[in-house]
């Protein structure tokens, strides 16, 4: 079992990027990471830090439920693009760690889905 999510235009050959819960999980904590985000320290996750605490673009992805709850806008998914971009422009070519590789790379898919729910002016679904 797991989580996918992916433009909610309603055609079933679109771009989708999925994970195992523990992965999305490890995804999530990478991304606050690059953030300056601690998000054991963050209310949802087991802290008791506010998320109005804290500024990063990518609040509505970090601070939503691993699947269901309210779908993200392409207006929510237009403000963190750049932000994600500016993630994936700081990966090192190289030696790199293969779980950090994987990182980068599942931070790409979800850019591509997200471009497309801008494309398409549809919401990003969680499902």
């Amino acid at each position: 079992m797991g989580l996918v999510l992916f433009p909610g235009d309603g055609d079933m050959n679109s771009p989708d990027v999925s994970w195992s819960y523990s992965d999305f999980g490890a995804f999530r904590r990478w991304l606050a990471q690059a953030e300056g985000v601690n998000l054991a320290e963050m209310y949802g996750f087991g802290g008791e830090r506010p998320w109005n605490s804290v500024s990063t673009t990518l609040q509505p992805f970090l601070d939503h439920r691993d699947d269901g709850g309210p779908n993200l806008t392409p207006a929510q998914c237009a403000a963190m693009l750049p932000c994600l971009e500016a993630i994936v422009g700081q990966e090192q070519q190289g030696d790199r760690d293969p779980a950090l590789g994987r990182r980068f790379d599942e931070a790409r898919q979800l850019i591509v889905v997200m471009r497309l729910c801008l494309d398409k002016n549809v919401q990003l679904i969680f499902g």
